[in-house]
C-alpha cells in the first residue's frame, strides 16, 4: 500500500471503517494476503457534508474515474462560507456526485475563474496534492519586461486575516512569468509559479508596480473589469493511479480577452 501513497494514518482509518477495506467484494484485513489479480478497494466514510445544488452550472474540462476538471467561472466561491452557502462549486460537485466528498486539489479565489480540479476520493487527493502543474494567465496594469521572475519573500498584513504582501520575515515566494500581449494600458502575462503562497501572483505583481486589472484589493483599478484579471488555464498531472501524464486546458476568458482586443489567435492557446 505504500507504493500507492497510502498513510499510517489513512491505514488506520480504514481499519475503523467498516467495509473500509475489501478484496473481490469481501471485508478483508490489512494483514491478510492477496493474489494477483484480486480487485482491493480502499473506501473510507467521511461525515463533511455539502447542501447539493443543481441549478449551477460549471462546465467539465475533464474527468476519469479517480478525478474531475471543473472550469470555474470568476465569482464562483469554490468553499460555502459565511456569505456564500449554496452558490459554490462544492453545491454543484454533490449535487453531480452525492456519493462523494468534496476534495479540491487546488483552490481558486472567488473571482479567479479557470481550473479547478477535484479528486473523487482520498487517496487520489494524497497523491496530487502538491504535483499539479499550474499555468495562470494575468491581465495587468503597464507594459511589463517580456520575461522575468519575482523572488520576494510573502507574509499576512498584521492588520489583517486576507491581505498578504511582500514582507523581509515571509515565506520565500517565486513568480515565473513572460508576457504574450500588451497595449497602451494593460499586459498579459503567462505565469508559472515555482512556490504555491497565497494571493501570491496579485502580491507579487502589485509588488513589482503592475497589479491586476481589477484587483482592487492590491491597487488594480476596475475601470475594464469587474474582477481580479486572473485564469487558471492549464493543469498538468500524472494521473495519481495509472501515472499516466493529463493536460487540461481552458481559454482565457471574455471579459479579460476585452482588455486586448487585437489578441488575435492567442486566445486559442
Amino acid at each position: 500500500m505504500g507504493k500507492k501513497g497510502v498513510s499510517r494514518r489513512l491505514l488506520t482509518r480504514l481499519k475503523r471503517c467498516e467495509g473500509g477495506m475489501t478484496r473481490n467484494g469481501c471485508t478483508i484485513r490489512s494483514i491478510d494476503k492477496v493474489e494477483k489479480g484480486d480487485v482491493i478497494v480502499l473506501s473510507l466514510e467521511d461525515d463533511s457534508f455539502l447542501e447539493p445544488n443543481g441549478s449551477l452550472s460549471v462546465p467539465v474540462a475533464f474527468e476519469n474515474d479517480n478525478l474531475v476538471v471543473f472550469d470555474k467561472a470568476g465569482g464562483m466561491p469554490v468553499h460555502p462560507s459565511i456569505k456564500h452557502q449554496g452558490d459554490t462549486l462544492g453545491n454543484y460537485f454533490a449535487y453531480l456526485y452525492p456519493q462523494l466528498t468534496f476534495r479540491p486539489v487546488n483552490r481558486l479565489d472567488r473571482d479567479t475563474s479557470g481550473l479547478c480540479i477535484i479528486a473523487k476520493d482520498a487517496l487520489a487527493a494524497k497523491l496530487l496534492q502538491g504535483s499539479c502543474k499550474k499555468v495562470y494567465y494575468a491581465a495587468v496594469h503597464g507594459v511589463i519586461p517580456e520575461k522575468g521572475t519575482i523572488d520576494a519573500p510573502i507574509a499576512r498584513e498584521r492588520e489583517s486575516i486576507i491581505l498578504r504582501c511582500v514582507r523581509g520575515d515571509g515565506q520565500r515566494a517565486v513568480t515565473h512569468y513572460r508576457r504574450l500581449l500588451c497595449n497602451d494600458r494593460y499586459s498579459l502575462a503567462e505565469i508559472d509559479l515555482e512556490t504555491g503562497r497565497t494571493h501570491q501572483i496579485r502580491v507579487h505583481f502589485a509588488h513589482i508596480g503592475a497589479p491586476l486589472a481589477g484587483d482592487d484589493l492590491y491597487g488594480g483599478l476596475r475601470d475594464d473589469i469587474s474582477r481580479q484579471a486572473l485564469h487558471c488555464g492549464r493543469l498538468s498531472f500524472s494521473d495519481p493511479l495509472t501515472g499516466e501524464p493529463v493536460t487540461v486546458s481552458s481559454e482565457i476568458p471574455e471579459d479579460i480577452r476585452e482588455l486586448f482586443p487585437t489578441g488575435g489567435t492567442i486566445w486559442k492557446k
